[in-house]
């Protein structure tokens, strides 16, 4: 099935907003997109609802740390796959570990995708 994308725009566009139209003109490569769309608009929050901006955490440094951070996303992908409401003894230590990094709301949030 074919794909279409319509992007609308109000004058005057932002530097930011050129930049991000411009790699949609560029390229159909989702993943080359969402990276240049991550660069530009920045982290937001992981487990959170905001979707831009600076990164908020408290550990870990996305330009440093990057590696670690794909494992751990592979990780925590693992265990929800296995253990979807965090049941087993592992999902209860990930539950106070979000606790514990005051992001326990996003528990509830899980199983919305």
């Amino acid at each position: 099935m074919r794909s279409i994308c319509i992007l609308l725009y109000r004058a005057p566009l932002g530097e930011t907003a050129r930049a991000r139209l411009a790699i949609m003109r560029e390229t159909e490569d989702g993943f080359r997109i969402a990276e240049e769309d991550l660069r530009l608009r920045g982290e937001g929050d992981v487990l959170g609802t905001r979707q831009s901006g600076l990164p908020g955490f408290r550990i870990a440094q996305s330009a440093v740390h990057r590696d670690l951070m794909v494992a751990a996303r592979d990780d925590a992908a693992l265990v929800l796959a296995r253990d979807p409401g965090l049941k087993s003894e592992r999902g209860q230590a990930l539950r106070v570990l979000l606790y514990l990094f005051e992001r326990d709301e996003s528990a509830r949030l899980i199983g919305a995708g």
